[in-house]
């Protein structure tokens, strides 16, 4: 096996899930303990230990060999829209469901200009105006100039998890932030940049091309 396969195949649990898993796994585990001296405990034990096991796919992280393309997406998903923007710029939106990676990557490499978090709703992730829900702006300033990407929390996702501040560095399809359970993750292709993706196309976080050209 090359170094790229084993690289790519290798998976871990995302950084911020300790919160919720760790309670969760430590219920599942002392309501099977208590199975033994009585079975109603199995009760709880059986959704509990269910739910671990969800938990623990739903926050898992594979490593990725990069794609190769200007701008990669930034989120594992099918693309929900692509509008054309009053600045010149196009957004591509990704929907991301309870079954994808909720782990986020940087689109482009460059340095982080800025990580703002912006309060709103939290309206389903798939809803035209989720645009206004709770969620956190980036700005990469990059060789293309200016980039922005925008995390934004859904219905169940109201917890958004940024991995890197303000003036560090980033690669391109480095880990960047994580959003818990579904929600949606917008770029902004800059002006004279037309979008390599179609509605409804699925997309890998850090290895899909969103660019065309």
């Amino acid at each position: 096996m090359s170094d790229d396969s084993a690289k790519s195949s290798r998976v871990r649990l995302a950084r911020g899930v300790s919160p919720w898993l760790l309670p969760t796994a430590a219920a599942a585990a002392a309501t099977a303990l208590m199975t033994g001296r009585d079975r109603r405990w199995a009760l709880a034990a059986v959704p509990l230990g269910a739910l671990t096991g969800g938990m623990l796919w739903f926050f898992r992280d594979p490593d990725r060999v990069p794609g190769e393309g200007r701008i990669l997406s930034p989120a594992d998903g099918v693309v929900q829209s692509i509008d054309p923007w009053p600045d010149g710029r196009t957004r591509v939106a990704i929907f991301m469901s309870p079954l994808n990676v909720h782990v986020n990557r940087a689109p482009v490499a460059g340095n982080v200009a800025s990580v703002q978090h912006v309060a709103g709703g939290f309206l389903p992730a798939f809803n035209k105006d989720s645009d206004q829900n709770e969620r956190v702006v980036w700005h990469f300033d990059t060789a293309l100039g200016d980039i922005e990407m925008v995390q934004i929390a859904g219905a169940v996702a109201r917890r958004i998890v940024p991995y890197v501040s303000p003036g560090v560095k980033v690669a391109q399809g480095e880990r960047v932030g994580l959003i818990r359970l579904g929600s949606r993750v917008d770029t902004y292709l800059p002006e004279g940049i037309s979008p390599a993706v179609t509605v409804g196309e699925k997309t890998v976080a850090g290895v899909t091309r969103i660019d065309h050209g």
